[in-house]
């Protein structure tokens, strides 16, 4: 197997989290060539845990629980691929684990990454903009602002 860095590995498990459902399909439709693939065990959906820290710097406490699918495919070749989405989206989580095993195959890699990786990125920078630019508006300079004397 590659020894790939972690950082490219979190950033294409980012992509193919938010890919969403179109993507993903549309993605495994233009494949040049399917994967053949088993699941290492069935996809799954259950509950997980989310904690959070007063501030982001704090003491760490339970916020709540979310609802998560995950899913684990081996390629016929060996390279595996794990996929853990939010909510429950099996079907997702399993083109997402595949695609993930395909990014782990040098000859795959520009492929999924043209079809699924860079598309799934460039769409959440989109919203992330949208979202800063629908705020922006609300923004208050406070260093502007002129204090009372009385």
């Amino acid at each position: 197997m590659n020894d790939i860095p972690v950082s490219e590995e979190q950033a294409w498990m980012r992509a193919l989290a938010s890919a969403g459902p179109d993507l993903l399909e549309s993605g495994w439709e233009k494949l040049a060539v399917k994967p053949d693939y088993r699941l290492l065990r069935p996809v799954e959906t259950g509950m997980t845990l989310l904690r959070g820290r007063i501030g982001g710097s704090g003491r760490p406490f339970n916020f709540g629980e979310a609802t998560l699918t995950r899913a684990a495919v081996e390629l016929a070749a060996g390279e595996r691929g794990y996929a853990y989405l939010l909510g429950r989206r099996p079907r997702e989580a399993e083109l997402a684990a595949v695609f993930h095993a395909l990014l782990k195959t040098p000859e795959r890699r520009a492929e999924v990454e043209a079809l699924i990786v860079r598309p799934a990125l460039a769409a959440r920078e989109a919203k992330e903009a949208a979202e800063r630019a629908a705020v922006l508006p609300t923004k208050i300079d406070f260093s502007t602002m002129v204090r009372g004397d009385g």
